[in-house]
């Protein structure tokens, strides 16, 4: 595996932290803006939107350059953005500051999964993308707590202050570690990047995206309200079962990462099938402690750890091109959207065990995507699932290389 694929998982942690980092500290950012936590609350849609509508357009803006100097052009916004939440002083500096951040994080994750698939082999490209997706669950598992524990101890400042200069750290193992190679030219220009987009089956297959993360975050995101209300955990043992799940996540990235390549519809189909079965359980039994918290590591293990595979299905319905990926990380955005606010008017409706049950129907909503391809592949036999990589594949891999 490339060294550049290791630095592209720092940078992916930086961004997945500072993400995180205000669900963390929402009563001290709240006390130190005068503003309400509901108000601070709307920092994260903020940054989530952000990524949605915002990243692609700045994607655009860069595709003509160099992959690395598109990287610390981005880590250049970032560091603009964590600065100004740093020194905001009041709560419109903050919500700017949480948009500029949004922006470059959703361009970051676009342009540093289109050069994994520039600097691997296609056969290896699901295992480089879950190498640099580490980069996202060690972000759940470490980079919140790490932010979270900052900032109760020296003040919420503090805390983007340290993403601050974990941003300049990760930007200089960048411009070590990740080699100088030319922008992908006429191959992956603006006109053949935008030209993907009339595929019918790509946005099929980029709405299996959000089915999955829309699924798995309708639950996740409720699981502190669930686990204390319905399961009668104490609000000092629920960190620790997220602890657990991020463990999960880390896990199952790698598994899947193992076998996205040459398996890809299967293992989505599986992780599907999977995570549908943990979100029912989870609804049916989420009284009992030993089954819920057997469903809360299952949804750890087959939910958002289903990226490396994701991404590759999406690499071979469209190409590995920057735009392409960024619009992507869009759609999981938009499936982190979805599955939140539903979520929430499901609670309000139906009650704690809603976000569950419509966790399940977005699953398999999202394997029925999946199986027209698994059909395909098994109607040309055992090896059409191995993913093969396609002419254009060799000859740009070939380019790639030399």
């Amino acid at each position: 595996m490339p060294r550049a694929v290791y630095v592209l998982a720092l940078g992916i942690f930086t961004m997945v932290t500072s993400e995180f980092a205000v669900a963390g500290l929402m009563p001290q950012m709240a006390e130190g803006l005068d503003a309400t936590v509901p108000q601070i609350g709307y920092l994260i849609t903020a940054f989530a939107v952000a990524m949605a509508a915002g990243g692609p357009f700045l994607t655009v803006a860069l595709i003509r350059l160099p992959p690395r100097t598109a990287l610390l052009t981005l880590f250049a916004v970032f560091l603009a953005g964590n600065v100004l939440a740093a020194t905001a002083t009041g709560y419109p500096t903050m919500l700017a500051a949480r948009i500029v951040t949004g922006v470059a994080c959703q361009a970051f994750f676009g342009v540093g999964i289109s050069l994994c698939a520039r600097l691997t082999r296609p056969e290896v490209r699901g295992r480089a993308i879950a190498v640099a997706m580490n980069g996202l669950t060690l972000g759940t598992l470490l980079g919140l707590p790490v932010a979270t524990l900052t900032g109760e101890r020296f003040g919420w400042r503090a805390a983007f202050w340290t993403i601050t200069v974990l941003t300049v750290a990760a930007a200089g193992a960048t411009l070590a570690g990740v080699p100088r190679i030319p922008p992908t030219g006429g191959d992956g220009g603006f006109r053949q990047e935008l030209g993907v987009f009339r595929r019918p089956r790509l946005w099929l297959v980029l709405s299996t995206s959000t089915l999955i993360i829309g699924a798995t975050f309708s639950a996740f995101s409720y699981f502190n309200p669930i686990l204390t209300g319905l399961t009668g955990f104490s609000a000092g043992t629920v960190p620790v079962l997220l602890i657990a799940y991020g463990a999960a996540t880390v896990v199952g990235n790698h598994v899947v990462g193992r076998f996205a390549d040459r398996h890809t519809a299967l293992v989505l189909a599986v992780g599907l099938v999977l995570n549908t079965g943990f979100l029912t359980g989870f609804a049916l039994f989420a009284e009992l402690p030993v089954p819920a918290v057997l469903c809360v590591l299952g949804i750890g293990l087959a939910g958002v750890t289903m990226n490396p595979a994701m991404a590759t299905r999406v690499q071979r319905a469209g190409n590995a091109g920057p735009l392409v990926n960024t619009v992507h990380t869009s759609f999981i955005t938009l499936g982190i959207i979805l599955g939140s606010s539903l979520g929430a008017v499901a609670i309000g409706t139906w009650g704690l065990r809603a976000p569950l049950w419509l966790g399940a129907v977005m699953a398999l909503g999202g394997l029925g995507t999946v199986l027209p391809d698994l059909g395909r592949h098994r109607r040309r036999g055992l090896g059409g699932e191995r993913g093969s990589p396609s002419a254009a594949d060799r000859l740009r891999a070939a380019e790639d290389h030399a």
